[in-house]
C-alpha cells in the first residue's frame, strides 16, 4: 500500500463529490480501505497471497505428488532441488516486451523460488519431475520406514 492511497484527492472521484460528503465518512472510508490493503492478503489462494507458483502437494500413501503451475515458461526456465526435506522450485519468467510503455502489469515476472517442506523422508534417487503445457508435475517416493538405520554394536578388542 502506498501513502497516496490514503489522500482522499488521489482517487479517481471527482472533487465536488468529495466537497459535499460528511467529512467523518471520508474518514471512516479512508479507514475501511486502510485495514482493507492490511489484511488482503491474510488466508485465500496462493495467488492472492503473492505466492508464485501456485502448488498443490498430495499425499498418496507411498509417494508424496506436487503439482505446480508455471504458465509461460518451459522446462529450460525450471530447476528443481531437494535437500534436507526441502523441495525448492526455482526459475525465471523473463519479460517480453522490456521497452514497452505499460500501463497495467498484473502479470508476475522476474525470478523466483517457492520452497516446500515435504514432512517425509524421500526417495532421493526415484525422484520424478515432467513438465506439460505449463504444469510441473513431481513424484516423489517415500522411503520405506522411518529414516533411521540400526548400527550394530561390535565387542571391543
Amino acid at each position: 500500500m502506498n501513502i497516496q492511497s490514503l489522500a482522499p484527492w488521489t482517487h479517481s472521484e471527482p472533487a465536488q463529490w468529495q466537497r459535499e460528503r460528511d467529512p467523518f465518512m471520508t474518514l471512516q472510508q479512508q479507514m475501511n480501505r486502510l485495514f482493507d490493503d492490511a489484511f488482503r492478503g491474510v488466508g485465500g489462494s496462493a495467488a492472492a497471497r503473492g505466492v508464485w507458483p501456485a502448488v498443490d502437494v498430495t499425499d498418496n500413501g507411498d509417494h508424496l505428488r506436487v503439482d505446480a503451475e508455471v504458465p509461460g515458461l518451459n522446462e529450460d526456465d525450471l530447476e528443481v532441488t531437494l535437500k534436507d526435506g526441502v523441495l525448492t522450485l526455482s526459475g525465471e519468467r523473463q519479460t517480453e516486451n522490456a521497452d514497452a510503455d505499460k500501463r497495467i502489469t498484473e502479470r508476475f515476472m522476474g525470478r523466483f523460488v517457492r520452497q516446500i517442506p515435504l514432512g517425509f523422508e524421500v526417495d532421493e534417487d526415484n525422484v520424478k519431475a515432467s513438465f506439460d503445457n505449463g504444469e510441473l508435475t513431481i513424484t516423489l517416493p517415500k522411503t520405506n520406514g522411518d529414516g533411521a538405520k540400526r548400527i550394530e554394536i561390535g565387542k571391543a578388542s
